[in-house]
């Protein structure tokens, strides 16, 4: 909105034309996103309070969890409207608002940002205990992949090719199957950031980890000259998808501000939902689906040990994990809670670095 109010003005007064350079809208977008989340934050936390929409800690899950839990009875929960809305003002704000990367990442953010809300109203408001089934959430979370995937593969000058981490000269044609594939990266992605998202600020300080090197491989997909260098794929117009993932940083970072150790906030499904979809979609549209895998590690690393633990158990009626997620279990072993989160964030720091350095080592 404000490159289409201030760059014509260029020719008049120079200095409007920084307004056409995406690193300084990115900037811009971050400072906005952050303050955005930094200033409501202590109204939205009292509204919430208010609302009595509170966190459930409940017991018939685990007694050991409860009993290390129960302080976060009644914490503020649904956050998450917080972060939507901050990515949602600072993109609109700093980027060019007819790129269809950008209608296609807030699409699908919020779509599945409404799914969370409708899944933490019918638990927190209508007392629902489970919310939305799991049959629901799937439901949307497969619309939505088709949608975009029917977009992405029936668009003009369509690419359907798998772009593999660390080598240049092997890729991997889907073809008609790449719609079923966009479904799974949006459905894994959401889900795997929903289910790390079980202490104070774990899930969320992981997400920005995520963010950064994607907004560093959407400024260089976009990027003729930094593409071509790279032996990255050029994709015309990915780059505003930078501004996107620097407002999801701001965003990110002021709500970790709230929810860090001790949380006031937690975001509930309907903030952990969407930006798991948001780094999902992200990495389709800049043909980036397999870092995704290394950049969200830890997203992929707490959905296995879910699906490992169930798995495991329906065989042998035995647990292999003390409990699951991954996060819980080192919670059981005696970790407090700070220590698995700050080596959680480690872990995303060190998975951050080595999904920028797959754009040399190909």
């Amino acid at each position: 909105m404000l490159y289409y109010l201030f760059y014509p003005l260029h020719d008049a007064v120079s200095f409007f034309n920084i307004f056409r350079y995406i690193t300084f809208r990115s900037i811009m977008a971050t400072f906005t996103a952050f303050f955005i989340c930094l200033i409501f934050g202590p109204s939205v936390i009292r509204l919430i309070s208010r609302l009595s929409i509170g966190q459930n800690i409940r017991k018939e899950d685990s007694a050991e969890l409860y009993r290390q839990h129960k302080d976060k009875q009644g914490t503020p929960t649904m956050g998450g409207i917080l972060i939507l809305i901050a990515i949602c003002i600072s993109t609109l704000l700093w980027a060019e608002l007819d790129n269809r990367y950008i209608l296609l990442v807030l699409f699908g953010t919020l779509w599945l940002g409404i799914t969370g809300f409708v899944d933490d109203y019918l638990k927190h408001v209508r007392k629902c205990s489970k919310g939305l089934t799991a049959a629901s959430k799937f439901t949307s979370q497969i619309i939505l992949g088709l949608v975009l995937g029917g977009i992405l593969y029936f668009s003009p000058g369509s690419n359907t090719v798998l772009d593999i981490p660390f080598l240049k000269d092997i890729t991997v044609k889907l073809g008609m199957f790449y719609i079923l594939f966009v479904i799974l990266v949006i459905t894994g992605s959401s889900n795997a950031v929903n289910l790390t998202d079980g202490l104070d600020g774990l899930a969320i300080g992981s997400v920005v980890f995520a963010a950064i090197p994607f907004t560093v491989l959407c400024y260089v997909s976009g990027n003729i000259k930094f593409s071509e260098y790279l032996l990255v794929p050029y994709i015309k117009g990915a780059g505003e998808l930078t501004v996107f993932c620097a407002s999801l940083i701001g965003a990110g970072l002021g709500f970790l501000w709230f929810n860090c150790y001790p949380a006031a906030i937690f975001m509930g499904d309907v903030g952990s939902l969407a930006l798991g979809g948001a780094l999902g979609i992200t990495a389709l549209l800049i043909k980036k689906e397999l870092l995704l895998v290394i950049v969200g590690g830890i997203f992929v690393i707490e959905a296995f040990s879910v699906i490992l633990q169930v798995a495991y158990f329906k065989l042998t009626k035995k647990r292999i994990l003390l409990c699951s997620p991954l996060h819980h279990h080192f919670q059981f072993l005696g970790w407090s809670e700070n220590k698995v989160i700050v080596r959680f964030w480690i872990v995303g720091v060190i998975l951050a670095l080595l999904t920028l350095v797959t754009l040399k080592i190909r």
